[in-house]
């Protein structure tokens, strides 16, 4: 969401200077570099020499058949002195017939060799395999060979999809929720839509889509009263920015997909048309009724709600959150323990909730939520499926509690889960609190931001840091786009996804890994999601029950 505003950036920190920064948890990459094109030989003499041979045939054969016209003109119509009168008639008459026979003799032969020639040349042009996926008469395209046209392949064939994207709380907040006003129009279509995200924007970043997420704040004091009545101002405003989310969609139905189509639909659809994926998300339960979230949360699902996050910054009835924010503009709280000892950091009706999630196909995302959340939710097979962390960055190079630490890494791994990284700059560029942490008893507390490494490099170093240590199968991106007061130099808006494509590249990250984490791991991580919830209806499993107390 929207951080507190800070001091803003110049914009030359990603200049050579900001490029040469400093950061003992990582070595320093070289840039890759780039593969030479290599030479493609063409069959020009071949082609020369065949034409030669054709020619030279076709020239031989029409002199032996001149010559054999003209013997056979010279003796089959000889004339004798004896016979001169008895066939003056028959002369006068052979000449012409000669003529027509030849001329006709000589038109046969050369289709007769033409036919032969065109033969010859479709046998040889189907004599090569086509390429994988491809045919003789549509031959693909041969690799890239610099960094731009390694960025444009990556993008041509894999959708970009980002894990979080803010735009529907901008909306409510830049345009009061009315997108069909000609400011709203003219600015998102045309761009120079203040913020980072507009239709020119994320077609020039190449964007496949994101998860939109349709965020309301914690209600006043949401960690200590957690009854309907005090939720209930949330839970209206959510269902105000899902409407937003699905508006937005019909108003440019060639823009983006529907939410509520399926995976697989949207994929589809991107192919073919270069659809945005246009799937749900809300970003804590503090947005569903505490007494209520199982009939809610399957309200949402038809709606189009594909993620949830367990927590934002406030505690819930369900789990509990790394920060507590008590305003917008203060400082948060940092959380160490769980909220309540005797229930855990996953309450026993959050974990219901939890399996009511993979029943219906919701993405379980633990993005803001506590440590002792994280390891509530990752052990014990709280969750069937795979989770995200839908926007977080390495702790370890940037000691944030947003973050997620390298024990909670080696789970996501463990479970085949993905994180997905923040480019906010508080969340990737900070300097370690004086406390001491570790990994059996942590103590959390907030870090001191550094502008100095608020660039698009370090962003690309949480990603080849996860990538490094767990595996590029777990590491995506998940901006918080439109949820940030500033961003990191370099990386500015929606546009600017090609750029970071490109720096990964350069670090010497492979093509198909960079093909994972734009987009590749979160479809497969949902994909296990819809897998499970299938599975669970084929096997009858129940649909969870609210206490449905009172009138």
């Amino acid at each position: 969401m929207i951080q507190q505003s800070r001091t803003s950036i110049v914009a030359a920190m990603y200049s050579k200077a900001a490029a040469k920064e400093t950061d003992p948890l990582l070595p320093s990459y070289e840039p890759a570099p780039e593969i030479g094109g290599s030479k493609h030989y063409h069959s020009v003499e071949i082609h020369d020499s065949q034409d030669q041979y054709n020619s030279a045939e076709q020239t031989s054969s029409y002199n032996e058949n001149q010559q054999y016209l003209q013997d056979f003109h010279n003796h089959g119509y000889q004339h004798s002195d004896d016979n001169d009168e008895d066939h003056k008639s028959s002369d006068s008459v052979a000449g012409p017939m000669a003529r027509i026979f030849r001329t006709l003799f000589v038109f046969l032969f050369a289709v007769v060799l033409l036919t032969i020639c065109v033969s010859a040349l479709r046998s040889r042009d189907n004599s090569s395999e086509p390429p994988e996926g491809g045919s003789p008469d549509s031959p693909s395209k041969p690799e890239p060979h610099t960094i731009e046209g390694r960025v444009e392949a990556i993008l041509a064939s894999t959708p970009l999809i980002d894990g979080h994207n803010d735009l529907a709380i901008f909306l409510r907040y830049q345009y009061s929720n009315n997108i069909t006003s000609p400011k709203f129009r003219s600015e998102f279509e045309n761009g120079g839509m203040p913020q980072h995200v507009d239709l020119p924007r994320l077609r020039n970043g190449k964007a496949g889509g994101a998860f939109w997420s349709a965020f309301t704040v914690c209600p006043n004091n949401a960690s200590y009263d957690m009854t309907d009545s005090n939720y209930a101002t949330s839970v209206s405003h959510t269902l105000e920015q899902i409407d937003l989310l699905r508006r937005l969609q019909a108003q440019y139905p060639h823009r983006f997909s529907a939410s509520t189509a399926s995976r697989p639909e949207m994929l589809a659809q991107w192919q073919s048309t270069r659809s945005l994926f246009g799937p749900i998300s809300i970003e804590g339960l503090h947005q569903v009724p505490p007494t209520a979230p199982m009939s809610t949360l399957r309200t949402y699902r038809a709606m189009g709600v594909r993620m949830a996050t367990l927590t934002w910054n406030c505690h819930n009835a369900f789990a509990d959150a790394s920060l507590l924010s008590l305003s917008l503009t203060a400082p948060p709280i940092v959380v160490n323990g769980p909220f309540r000892p005797s229930e855990g950091a996953v309450t026993p009706r959050g974990r219901a909730v939890i399996r009511e999630m993979n029943r219906l196909g919701i993405m379980v995302d633990i993005s803001h939520t506590s440590y002792w959340t994280q390891l509530a939710v990752l052990t014990k097979s709280t969750s069937l499926a795979p989770v995200v962390f839908s926007h977080s960055s390495a702790y370890a190079l940037c000691p944030h509690p947003r973050n997620v630490k390298d024990d909670i890494l080696d789970l996501v791994k463990k479970t085949n889960s993905l994180v997905m990284v923040n480019f906010s700059p508080d969340f990737i560029s900070c300097t370690a609190p004086d406390s001491d942490t570790n990994d059996k008893s942590p103590t959390f507390s907030l870090p001191t931001f550094y502008p100095p490494n608020s660039t698009l490099h370090q962003v690309a170093r949480h990603i080849t840091y996860i990538g490094s240590r767990i595996g590029y199968a777990h590491v995506g991106l998940g901006s918080d786009f439109d949820g940030m007061a500033s961003t990191p130099a370099g990386l500015d808006g929606v546009d600017k996804y090609p750029a970071l494509v490109a720096e990964l590249l350069r670090m010497g990250v492979s093509d198909e890994d960079v093909k994972l984490v734009v987009g590749g791991n979160v479809l497969r991580v949902w994909g296990d999601v819809d897998d499970v919830a299938e599975q669970m209806r084929r096997e009858g499993v129940e649909a969870g029950v609210d206490d449905a107390a009172g009138w």
